[in-house]
């Protein structure tokens, strides 16, 4: 241990997102390469001798307690754990609610020495894996608030991936056997079907691990959704999402000392007549069991959406993936503009 195959996997997974900046601490990972990566991961992470590193990927995390805080992490699975080693600019984002930030480090900032911080998630505390719309995301749930974390890929690929090798890390787990089922009676076994809510399917691991995909009732409510968003522009039956992904929103900033451009977490959507830009809770819904009350904002919230036949042109960068699109809109204040002038000139 390990194979070579496994090494060169984890060599060529290691790669930080070209449009994503991170700090040093994580560039010295990202730069490690085969055996180097694996000591590593055995001399500053593993939490005991014989656990094996069997996957890694670089994503954006969120976190129940800090739903507004996106921040970059190198996720590692084990066949014990999976930690993530975050970027250091979440512990100053958001220290009074690090409880696991040790403070009595934060004198090192000016020193040559980086520091970083590692959340550790054990298998044998996971209950639940939520996997997003179209495999853009995926939350990973334990016992308690401060055990949910929510990695948003925003690739279909590396989510299918981290859970297949997920699913065959906990089949090595051994886990005492779920007690047998009570028998029920007739009102309990059917009263509780009818809610009126289908609910998502599960498949339920042999380590009684839960992994809940969304079903077509979760595209029904968008669509409906986006359809009350278009204040009744379209019919609903008609209404149809042909595109739902993960994105970022480039606000650029011009005039400052030198032209820079932050990157906007954001849900767009594609109808066929409309282009939406949401801003999505990706962490709390659908609610974990010991939420005592609702979270304080809607699962979507609009932030802009325009009339596709309101496109003037769209422009493409020529850079690798991910790819940079420009959408030019006409800028023109009364959508309803020209039709009204029709009606003004020609009458009845």
């Amino acid at each position: 241990y390990p194979s070579e195959f496994l090494m060169q996997k984890i060599t060529e997974d290691n790669q930080i997102p070209v449009h994503l900046h991170v700090s040093v601490s994580l560039q010295y990972v990202a730069g490690l390469k085969g055996r180097a990566l694996v000591e590593f991961f055995h001399s500053n992470i593993a939490e005991v001798e014989n656990e094996e590193l069997r996957h890694l990927m670089w994503s954006s995390v969120l976190f129940y307690k800090t739903p507004s805080v996106e921040v970059m992490a190198c996720v590692l699975l084990s066949t014990k754990a999976i930690y993530f080693l975050l970027d250091d600019s979440f512990i100053h984002a958001d220290e009074h609610q690090s409880d696991f930030w040790n403070k009595e480090n934060s004198d090192c900032e000016n020193s040559s020495f980086h520091l970083s911080c590692c959340f550790v998630l054990k298998l044998n505390d996971l209950q639940s894996v939520n996997v997003g719309l179209f495999d853009q995301y995926f939350r990973i749930t334990g016992h308690s608030a401060d055990h949910i974390v929510t990695c948003l890929t925003r690739d279909s690929y590396n989510t299918h991936t981290f859970i297949q090798q997920l699913m065959a890390v906990l089949s090595l787990l051994a886990r005492t056997p779920s007690p047998e089922p009570v028998d029920k009676d007739f009102y309990s076994e059917f009263g509780s079907r009818n809610t009126g809510k289908m609910e998502n399917y599960e498949l339920i691991h042999s380590s009684r691990v839960k992994f809940i995909y969304p079903n077509e009732e979760e595209i029904g409510d968008l669509a409906f959704l986006v359809a009350e968003k278009m204040d009744g522009l379209t019919n609903l039956p008609s209404l149809n999402i042909l595109l739902y992904v993960l994105a970022f929103q480039v606000n650029h900033f011009e005039g400052s000392a030198q032209n820079t451009s932050s990157l906007q977490p954001k849900t767009l959507i594609l109808t066929s007549s409309d282009l939406f830009l949401f801003d999505e809770d990706y962490i709390s819904y659908p609610l974990p069991e010991f939420a005592k009350e609702p979270p304080k904002r809607d699962k979507y919230q609009l932030a802009d959406g325009r009339r596709i036949r309101d496109l003037d042109r769209v422009l493409m960068g020529y850079q690798t993936y991910p790819q940079a699109l420009t959408f030019v809109f006409d800028d023109v204040q009364n959508q309803d503009l020209m039709q009204n002038l029709t009606l003004d000139h020609f009458g009845e």
